[in-house]
């Protein structure tokens, strides 16, 4: 692809493509690939979009964005979980920081 570049990336998290979706699905028909995202992500989005951006935040204070995106999706229950999620990375991360993750977490979980 010639004179194509990425100019910046911007993880975004589950709920926030899930209301994306709908909100284009007001105005257009969705195809084919579309109706199959959208079906998942309304099966697998555990919170709003605006509970899912202050988790979000607060976890940005310990990890980066996109480490604190997939927390907000996965919603982690303990460590081992945790550890999963960090399992091909290689950024250390303390017990203390996962533990405090976790109570983070705990406080949005339903």
């Amino acid at each position: 692809m010639i004179g194509k570049k990425i100019l910046e990336t911007n993880p975004i998290s589950i709920s926030e493509i899930k209301e994306t979706l709908e909100d284009f699905a007001k105005e257009h028909e969705l195809n084919y690939e579309q109706n199959l995202t959208l079906d998942h992500v309304t099966k697998f989005s555990k919170l709003e979009m605006e509970e899912t951006q202050k988790l979000i935040g607060e976890l940005e204070e310990l990890v980066k964005k996109k480490y604190a995106v997939r927390i907000a999706d996965m919603l982690p229950q303990d460590l081992a979980d945790l550890r999963l999620l960090f399992a091909k990375e290689r950024i250390p991360i303390k017990n203390e920081d996962m533990e405090q993750i976790l109570k983070i977490v705990d406080k949005y979980r339903l």
